[in-house]
């Protein structure tokens, strides 16, 4: 999903605060961190309830440090990641989530208002108003994510500058260099605001969190989900991002996030088995309503088998993965993403190669009415090739008014691609709707 700039300006108020930390806290204490272990991978594998139960003996330890609680958000947080892409991002964790933030800051408050010198307490302050305001921003709750970003900018003057670069205490700074030039390149009018901070490097960002993912013990798993966001969303190189999402669902076989983001970037690469394997297994989980295992994962999965079943002419079976990829979206509010309109666009194409043109074509509409008002690459896609697939089949009923109208459609449609990444699609669509067009004008024979 493509961020809003301000939730990348609130990655850098939690994650440099994240970096930051002093050898005496309860957070680099050694015995809470080899104790923890265990519970933290159960948070990545959607064990929650295993991994909540040492959250809150650690509570119960230590019951006004802030830590704990912020454990307790972080697992709320997690619970609500596989709904991060809906388009209704609100669930039934939020209240949790902000319960836990809420009570981290109340107890990072009162330790810093007994001692302004306590790094700890800022540490803690800085994380847990920049991971609310990250919420908000989620939410498109800007105002308050405003309000939370000051607040962690505040506590950040406290804490900046007092960790020491092991491989743990990078994981912030690498998040820092790596998003402050990210947001400069995306986004020249945030410059001034961003010019705040200190300047970050990319590259240095990118070996900093790598790093981190190979050496770090209690920021690694964090690191290597880092490095498959950056590179599957704002670096664009599936490759890159491949063998970080195939570590992850493989050693987090629970995580919908893990697999269903493999899943994807398997069928990118066009590891079509692979891809089979772990969408049968997210096919699984969904229909026995395993954790996370929610409608939009359920969708990613059937979409893919739905297209790998069509490659490979299994076309009842496609049709049957498809169909649940409709229903899904309809269920989930989300009808217009791309998956969901290139599922209906090939449910046309399989009634087409059964003949069945009157089925074809409300598949085609339907591609063509939810896609008319979406400008993004992806509607954009799908809606020229369904108008001119759409014209083809009137072309083959004779109806040459609608053929004409809809191979003119699609001239015009496709144009609206970014001409750089769809070159291809462009001259494909325009040579084969004007030579469709160039067959109207034909006499009947």
């Amino acid at each position: 999903m493509k961020k809003t700039p301000i939730v990348f300006i609130l990655f850098l108020l939690n994650f440099i605060c994240l970096g930051q930390a002093d050898t005496t806290m309860l957070l680099s204490d050694k015995a809470v961190q080899i104790e923890g272990t265990d519970a933290v991978n159960d948070l990545y594998n959607f064990k929650f309830e295993k991994a909540e139960g040492y959250f809150l003996y650690l509570k119960s330890q230590h019951p006004n440090h802030p830590m704990p609680y912020f454990l307790m958000a972080l697992s709320n947080w997690w619970k609500m990641m596989p709904y991060i892409d809906n388009n209704d991002y609100t669930n039934a964790y939020e209240k949790e989530f902000l319960y836990y933030i809420d009570q981290t800051i109340e107890k990072g408050e009162e330790q810093f208002k007994a001692d302004d010198q306590n790094v700890e307490a800022a540490f803690f302050l800085c994380a847990a108003h920049g991971f609310k305001g990250r919420y908000f921003s989620e939410n498109k709750g800007y105002v308050k994510a405003a309000f939370a970003g000051k607040s962690a900018l505040h506590y950040l003057t406290y804490t900046k500058g007092k960790g020491d670069l092991n491989p743990e205490f990078l994981f912030g700074e690498s998040i820092f260099n790596y998003y402050a030039e990210w947001i400069k390149e995306e986004y020249p009018l945030l410059k001034p605001l961003v010019g705040l901070f200190p300047k970050g490097d990319k590259a240095v960002g990118l070996a900093q969190l790598k790093e981190c993912a190979t050496n770090a013990f209690y920021t690694r798993i964090e690191a290597q989900y880092f490095l498959l966001r950056i590179y599957t969303n704002e670096e664009n190189n599936s490759r890159a991002a491949y063998p970080y999402a195939k570590y992850l669902s493989e050693n987090f076989p629970d995580n919908p996030y893990f697999q269903r983001v493999y899943a994807r970037l398997s069928f990118e690469l066009g590891y079509y088995a692979q891809c089979e394997k772990i969408c049968y297994d997210i096919n699984y989980k969904v229909n026995i309503e395993m954790p996370g295992y929610e409608v939009n994962t359920g969708r990613y999965a059937a979409y893919f088998l739905g297209r790998i079943l069509y490659e490979k002419s299994d076309l009842e079976k496609s049709k049957f993965y498809l169909l649940k990829t409709a229903a899904f979206a309809e269920s989930g509010n989300m009808n217009k993403m791309g998956y969901s309109l290139s599922a209906y666009y090939y449910l046309g194409m399989i009634e087409v190669k059964s003949q069945n043109y009157s089925e074809a074509e409300k598949f085609f509409l339907k591609v063509i009415d939810l896609g008319e008002d979406k400008q993004d690459n992806s509607a954009v896609y799908n809606y020229s090739y369904a108008s001119y697939q759409l014209a083809s089949v009137y072309e083959k009923q004779q109806n040459t008014k609608r053929a004409e109208s809809f191979y003119k459609d699609a001239i015009k449609r496709v144009k609206k691609l970014d001409e750089k990444s769809y070159a291809s699609t462009i001259k494909e669509i325009t040579a084969n709707s004007e030579a469709g067009l160039e067959r109207l004008k034909q006499p009947k024979k």
